[in-house]
């Protein structure tokens, strides 16, 4: 599993690991495993053309380090200096020693105009706020150069701890950074701005407990419900889909999909579009008599396309089983109802569902996303898969946030949204948690887009279909 560290918590780890080493050597040990990646990212290192962006402080150092080990290794390196009274002095002797040279910021676009590599040691994890306009100018020049561009830690500019951006900051193609993942290098916005990531290990003894954390492909097929010698469709688990109208009958037919791919034993379908449901999907248990009157199941989905039928999500939430709220159920939800319940809840917006359930602009939740699903979950004491370009699940109670590593673009389409909450409803009833379920499920589902879309546009209903592919891939290791 990836996890990610606040800044606080990084910077306890660096104070307790340099205690028990000599001077500089947890520096050393960063410049390192900097430079080795610019020499990978570079191929050949004599003769090319190096800046560094240098800014005051330890990320500043790291740069110069850094320079002067490549410097060493016959490339031409000129540090630009932003603030040359606070730069790194130990750093600083050592690029002079190496042969670099050592300028200001006047003129720097020229030199970044002509680089081969460019090195962003500008701010480092504990920067707030966007760049300052000397360094803001010399980003947008690294942006608009040839060169590749490498962020020392964390692309400046970006907030570490929430993913923020807050105004100008470095696009990098390479982030290297050390001793653990930030937050900000997961989530998005800064996350489109980290590029490529590389952890370079320096020896952090880190807390059990991260605030973020992200699931690899072992982790979900340790998740994963595999039916044994004695299972039967009741074992496995049946997921109840109260989802459609009139107006939106694919919404149950999407929905139901991503439920009789998610591995539970059976479907039980509720609402006004089950002749479309069975015409697509014969095996499903099709019940015209509301959600209470619907047969036993172990989980529920409401929402998707239900339109205005309060009623049905009501009902829904007074069920004694996990329940997956999307949606109209979402706008339809009584936050109180939902507070209220004793089984697990899973709720799924999208960001400007989000925006109305918190009462803000949708560009406000995508600006913060970290900040609004946490936000969300413990309104609602549940919890929260917010969708988007970073899925993020938060459980009310606290605990590291699960960031989705799967996904593609592709998947922004009409329809995606209901196969996920069938696939999320149909993992509730296997026995997984909602913050399990919510997780796994965004997993498959962002693979399953990944394996449908193969660079080319994508239905939901191919998405849907991708699903089996996805598992036996995670299956497959």
């Amino acid at each position: 599993m990836r996890t990610a560290y606040s800044v606080e918590t990084v910077r306890a780890a660096e104070r307790e690991l340099m205690a028990r080493l000599p001077e500089g050597a947890l520096m050393q040990r960063a410049a390192a495993g900097l430079a080795a990646a610019c020499a990978d990212l570079l191929g050949r290192v004599y003769g090319r053309r190096i800046v560094l962006l240098v800014g005051s402080g330890d990320n500043g150092g790291d740069a110069l380090y850094a320079g002067a080990r490549l410097a060493r290794r016959g490339a031409g390196v000129t540090a630009v200096l932003l603030t040359p009274e606070r730069a790194h002095a130990g750093g600083l002797a050592a690029l002079r020693r190496a042969g670099g040279a050592v300028t200001g910021a006047g003129g720097a676009e020229a030199l970044i105009e002509r680089a081969d590599l460019v090195l962003d040691g500008v701010v480092g994890i504990g920067g707030r706020g966007g760049l300052r306009p000397d360094a803001a100018a010399l980003a947008s020049a690294a942006e608009a150069s040839r060169a590749a561009v490498v962020a020392v830690d964390l692309p400046s500019g970006v907030d570490a701890d929430t993913g923020e951006v807050r105004g100008a900051a470095i696009h990098a193609d390479l982030t290297v950074t050390f001793g653990t993942h930030k937050p900000g290098l997961l989530v998005d916005p800064a996350r489109e701005y980290a590029g490529s990531v590389r952890l370079v290990d320096i020896g952090l003894a880190l807390p059990a407990e991260a605030e973020l954390e992200a699931l690899q492909h072992a982790d979900v097929a340790r998740l994963l419900p595999v039916p044994g010698g004695e299972s039967d469709k009741y074992r496995r688990g049946v997921v109840g889909i109260a989802a459609g109208s009139a107006r939106y009958p694919g919404a149950a037919v999407l929905a139901v999909a991503g439920a009789l791919r998610g591995g539970a034993g059976a479907v039980r379908y509720v609402g006004p579009a089950g002749d479309a449901v069975i015409a697509r999907f014969p095996e499903t248990l099709v019940s015209d008599r509301g959600p209470g009157k619907a047969g036993r199941v172990q989980a529920w989905v409401v929402g998707p396309g239900v339109g205005d039928d309060s009623a049905s999500v009501a009902e829904v939430l007074d069920a004694d089983v996990p329940v997956l709220i999307d949606a109209d159920g979402l706008r339809l939800a009584d936050v109180d109802a939902v507070r209220r319940r004793n089984a697990p809840t899973l709720m799924t917006p999208h960001a400007g569902e989000a925006a109305a359930l918190l009462g803000v602009a949708r560009e406000e939740v995508e600006a913060a996303r970290l900040e609004s699903v946490r936000e969300l979950a413990g309104r609602y004491e549940a919890t929260v898969l917010l969708k988007g370009s970073t899925t993020l699940v938060a459980d009310c109670g606290g605990g590291a946030v699960r960031v989705n590593p799967t996904g593609t673009p592709w998947l922004a389409t009409a329809g995606s949204g209901d196969v996920l909450s069938g696939l999320a409803g149909s993992l509730l009833a296997a026995g997984l948690t909602a913050l399990d379920a919510g997780s796994v499920a965004a997993y498959l589902h962002g693979l399953a887009g990944r394996l449908a879309a193969r660079g080319a546009p994508v239905g939901a209903h191919d998405v849907a279909d991708g699903i089996r592919g996805a598992w036996r891939d995670v299956r497959a290791g």
